[in-house]
């Protein structure tokens, strides 16, 4: 394959272009919000998770204080209601004052019962509504930090895109002046080679292998015309001379 020497000349800048794109692509990849974002999003999760679990126990234990509560007030109500009846003298057999008192007596050891429960329970709500608020405030104050995290994120995203786009537009006006069969090659092989298809040889070295031509390599590369298209021996990518080809 021929071109002239200036459309592969060209074709460098082309390569230049599409190693910054990959640059950008890969620098958009690796920004280091991505990690952050992802270990916070884990412990905003899990923190949600124990602040359901501690809501659910808050709501549990005030349903179970309200019952505990409930069932004071029954017992307190019936002494009262037994106490009237003693005070009231309605109650003239002796065998059921002895039963009244006895029941009195019971209901008031029962309520004392009853009462403690009541404040194991309400010890144990308050614990879990400090959970609740301590939790609260964590999930707000790591949303915060996601929220800041992804607004880095997407500024720098944006402008890299901002960055791509540009040199995008320069890609396809560089492109665009080169020969159809030039660059449908030097896209194959961008594709075939890691997304470098077309490299300078600087000094007597392929910059795409790294390698130094031989001697013979060089003869050859002397001896080719100047539209000449060339190809490295060792890694195939299209080779361009320039001015410190070293030849």
């Amino acid at each position: 394959m021929n071109a002239d020497p200036a459309d592969q000349i060209r074709l460098l800048d082309v390569q230049a272009l599409d190693v910054r794109l990959s640059q950008l692509d890969h620098k958009r990849g690796a920004l280091p919000e991505h990690a952050e974002i992802e270990s916070l999003t884990k412990d905003l999760a899990q923190l949600r998770d124990l602040l359901v679990a501690s809501q659910t126990e808050e709501s549990d234990t005030a349903r179970e204080q309200t019952k505990a509560e409930q069932d004071v007030d029954q017992v307190r109500q019936r002494a009262v209601r037994d106490q009237q009846r003693l005070d009231s003298g309605t109650v003239s057999s002796s065998k059921d004052l002895e039963s009244l008192q006895r029941e009195i007596v019971s209901l008031a050891k029962r309520q004392g019962d009853l009462e403690d429960v009541v404040l194991e329970v309400m010890e144990r709500r308050e614990s879990a509504q400090e959970r609740v608020a301590e939790l609260t405030e964590r999930v707000s104050s790591v949303q915060a930090r996601t929220d800041d995290a992804v607004a880095r994120r997407d500024a720098a995203t944006q402008g890299l895109d901002a960055e791509a786009a540009t040199v995008t537009k320069e890609r396809e006006v560089v492109s665009g002046t080169l020969p159809a069969d030039l660059l449908k090659l030097y896209e194959k092989l961008r594709t075939q080679q890691g997304g470098v298809g077309a490299a300078r040889l600087y000094r007597r070295r392929c910059e795409g292998c790294q390698l130094e031509l031989n001697i013979t390599e060089v003869n050859e590369v002397k001896a080719a015309p100047r539209d000449e298209v060339l190809r490295c021996e060792n890694c195939h990518r299209i080779l361009v001379r320039t001015a410190d080809s070293g030849l």
